[in-house]
C-alpha cells in the first residue's frame, strides 16, 4: 500500500565545496526517493547544508567576508551540482534558517529546564582542528596526540553539557532489541554496523559538551538561557532532521506532536556515511531523541554507506586526492556519473577509477541497452512499418515465455529473490541494476537466437516474427520504467522513442513513470513507435588515454 516515505541525507558542511562522496550520497538518496514515488508513495526527501561552526568562521575571516556571505557562496555550489545531477529533493535544510533556529533554541531551553543540560568547567588538551577536547584515548603509543588532531593546546573553559550517560543503558537495551527483528527492519543498515555501535556505547563514560563561548565562536545559534554562548554542532546540525518537518519543542510528549509530523517521521530513513554513525548519529542523535520523549518505535533508521577511496586510501584534501563530481558530470554527462556511482553494494567501500565510468557506460548503456533500442525499433519499422502487429497477445501466447524477467521482475519476497523490487526494497540500487542488465542481455540474446531477419523471409512465420518484436518493444518499456530512478533522462529517452505517454503534461516529468504500469501488454495493437536515435552515444577515449 502507498505510504509516506521520509528520507534524509546528512547535511553538507559548508566550509568547502562538494566532492564525490557528497555526490554518491545524494544520488543514492535521489534514486531511493524516485523509486518510492514510482511505487506511488508520498515522498519527502530532505537534504541541505550545515552552515555554522568555527572552521566556517575562520574561513570567512580569511576571505574577508561575513560568515553568511561565505556559506551562501558554498551553498550555491551544492545547489548547482544537485540540479546538474538531477537530484530532486523536496525540502532544503539550511541551519541558518529562522525555522531551524527557533526549533533548536526551543529544544535547548526545554532540556535545560528539565535539568538535562548543565554548566561545568573543563580543563585539558583541545584540538583546534577538530574543535574538541581530547582524552588519553586519543594519544598514540608514544603518549603524543597524532597529526590528525592538528594543533593541540591546553585549555580551561566553562561550557554547557548534555547528560549523555544518563541514557546509556536505554541505548544499549534498544540496540540489543534489534536482534529480534528481521534484518531489513532493524534500525541500522547494513546490520554489520550494529556491533560497532554497541561496542562504542559500552565505552561511553562522559557527558556531551554542547556549547562554545562567544569569545572564540560567535557564528552559531545562541543558547536561549545564556547569551554568552552558542550551541555546538550536535544540537544544531542533527536537529535539522526534525526541525524542517514541523517538530514542536513545546510539546511535552511525542504523542502531542502534530499528525503531519508523526506521519512523516514514522518512516524516517537517514542516509549517512559510516564515519558519522559513531558517535554523532548512533549515540548523540539517538539519545537526544530519547531525551525528548521519542518512544522506541519512533526512532529513525540509518542507511550507512561506505567511503569512496582511491587505491584503497580515503579521499581527503590533505592527500590531494579529492575527486570533483562537477568536472566528471561535465566530462561524461550526469547519466554516466549517476550510473557509475550506483555500481556499488550499499554499505561497502568502493575504489574510484575514472576509466570505469567510461567502461561501465560503453559496456552496458551504449552496447547493451542503447543497441537493443536501436535494433528493435529499426526492425519494427523495417518489417511492420513501425506498427505493433495486430493481435500480438495471441501471437505471444503461441510462444514460450522467453524473457523470464518480464513475468517475475516485481516479485517481493526472499523466496523469489534476485528481482528488481526485491533489491530496491532493501535499498540496493546496484542489485536492481543487475536485474536490468540481465533483462537487456536476455533481449539481445533473443535477437541472436530467433534471428528476426531470417523469420522475415518466410511469410509463414510472420506470427513468430511479430511475437519476437513485441517481446522486445514491451521489454524496453518495462526496462525504462525500472531504470527511471537511476537514469531519469534515459528513461524519458526510451519512452520518447517508443512514442509512449507523449502528453505534454507528462513528457519530461517524473509522473510519466509508474511501477503500476510495469505490467505486460499495455502497448495497444497497432501502436506506432518513433524513429531510433542514439540514446547512449559511446564515450570515445583519446588513444593516449586509453
Amino acid at each position: 500500500m502507498p505510504k509516506t516515505f521520509y528520507l534524509t541525507t546528512a547535511i553538507d558542511y559548508t566550509n568547502a565545496g562538494p566532492h564525490i562522496g557528497h555526490a554518491y550520497e545524494k544520488i543514492l538518496a535521489d534514486v531511493l526517493a524516485r523509486y518510492h514515488r514510482l511505487k506511488g508513495d508520498t515522498v519527502f526527501f530532505l537534504t541541505g547544508v550545515d552552515q555554522h561552526g568555527q572552521k566556517v568562521q575562520q574561513s570567512a575571516e580569511r576571505a574577508g567576508i561575513p560568515p553568511q556571505q561565505f556559506v551562501d557562496q558554498i551553498t550555491e555550489k551544492f545547489v548547482a551540482l544537485w540540479d546538474k545531477l538531477d537530484v530532486r529533493y523536496d525540502g532544503w535544510a539550511a541551519t541558518t534558517d529562522p525555522i531551524h533556529k527557533e526549533c533548536v533554541q526551543g529544544i535547548l531551553q526545554r532540556l535545560f529546564d528539565e535539568k538535562q543540560i548543565y554548566k561545568d568547567k573543563q580543563e585539558g588538551y583541545y584540538s583546534i582542528r577538530q574543535e574538541q577536547f581530547l582524552t588519553d584515548k586519543e594519544r598514540g603509543p608514544d603518549g603524543e596526540f597524532g597529526p590528525e588532531w592538528g594543533e593541540v593546546e591546553h585549555r580551561v573553559e566553562e561550557n554547557y553539557y548534555f547528560k549523555l550517560v544518563t541514557h546509556k543503558q536505554w541505548l544499549l537495551q534498544f540496540i540489543k532489541s534489534q536482534t529480534l527483528k528481521p534484518i531489513e527492519e532493524r534500525f541500522i543498515i547494513p546490520n554489520s554496523r550494529r556491533t560497532e555501535l554497541e561496542n562504542a556505547v559500552y565505552k561511553l563514560t562522559g557527558d556531551l559538551c554542547i556549547s562554545r563561548p562567544k569569545s572564540r565562536l560567535s557564528w552559531g545559534i545562541e543558547l536561549p538561557f545564556d547569551s554568552e554562548y552558542v550551541t555546538y554542532v550536535w544540537f544544531d546540525a542533527l536537529t535539522n532532521y526534525i526541525s524542517f518537518i514541523g517538530y514542536n519543542p513545546a510539546a511535552r510528549s511525542f504523542a502531542e506532536q502534530s499528525d503531519e509530523f508523526k506521519t512523516s517521521w514514522a518512516t524516517a530513513l537517514h542516509i549517512i556515511g559510516k564515519d558519522i554513525l559513531i558517535p554523532a548519529h548512533g549515540i548523540y542523535w539517538m539519545i537526544m531523541l530519547h531525551s525528548l520523549g521519542f518512544p522506541d518505535e519512533a526512532m529513525p533508521r540509518f542507511l550507512v554507506h561506505g567511503w569512496w577511496n582511491i587505491s584503497g586510501a580515503k579521499m581527503s584534501k590533505s592527500l590531494g586526492n579529492v575527486v570533483d563530481p562537477n568536472e566528471l558530470a561535465d566530462k561524461y554527462g550526469p547519466e554516466a556519473l549517476r550510473y557509475y556511482l550506483m555500481l556499488v553494494v550499499t554499505g561497502q567501500d568502493a575504489d574510484f577509477e575514472e576509466e570505469r565510468i567510461v567502461q561501465a557506460y560503453n559496456t552496458w548503456l551504449a552496447n547493451s541497452i542503447g543497441n537493443l533500442l536501436s535494433r528493435s525499433l529499426n526492425m519494427l519499422h523495417r518489417y511492420f512499418e513501425g506498427h505493433l502487429p495486430i493481435n500480438f497477445d495471441k501471437a505471444r501466447q503461441n510462444e514460450p515465455t522467453e524473457l523470464l524477467f518480464i513475468d517475475h521482475a516485481d516479485a517481493d519476497s526472499a523466496a523469489e529473490g534476485g528481482t528488481y523490487r526485491y533489491f530496491m526494497e532493501r535499498n540496493d540500487p546496484y542489485g536492481a541494476l543487475q536485474t536490468l542488465e540481465v533483462a537487456a542481455r536476455e533481449c539481445n540474446e533473443l535477437i541472436e537466437k530467433r534471428k528476426p531477419w531470417v523469420l522475415a523471409k518466410d511469410s509463414n512465420r510472420r506470427t513468430e516474427l511479430a511475437s519476437v518484436l513485441v517481446l522486445l518493444i514491451e521489454a524496453l518499456r518495462l526496462i525504462a520504467i525500472r531504470l527511471s530512478p537511476v537514469l531519469p533522462r534515459a528513461a524519458h529517452g526510451i519512452f520518447d522513442q517508443l512514442n509512449w505517454k507523449m502528453e505534454p503534461e507528462l513528457r519530461g516529468k517524473e509522473n510519466r513513470f509508474s511501477l503500476g504500469d510495469a505490467e505486460w501488454g499495455q502497448l495497444p495493437d497497432g501502436h506506432i513507435v518513433g524513429q531510433p536515435t542514439p540514446l547512449f552515444p559511446r564515450i570515445e577515449v583519446p588513444a593516449e588515454n586509453a
